[in-house]
């Protein structure tokens, strides 16, 4: 994932800064508690295709 995209993407419900994690190719954010897949090195920061975190995931 590129660093320069990845450090002017922000959370499209609360404009919040994103965790990225690698392992899991997803961008996090801690507010919403939601993982935004990359896919094929595409961030898919759709709402809809985000997965809601469950209560006992840690976020870094």
């Amino acid at each position: 994932m590129d660093r320069k995209l990845l450090d002017i993407l922000a959370c499209p419900i609360c404009k919040g800064t994103l965790v990225y994690k690698k392992d899991a190719q997803e961008l996090i954010c801690k507010l919403d508690r939601l993982a935004f897949p990359i896919r094929d090195g595409i961030p898919v920061m759709l709402t809809d295709e985000a997965r809601r975190l469950d209560a006992e995931e840690e976020v870094d």
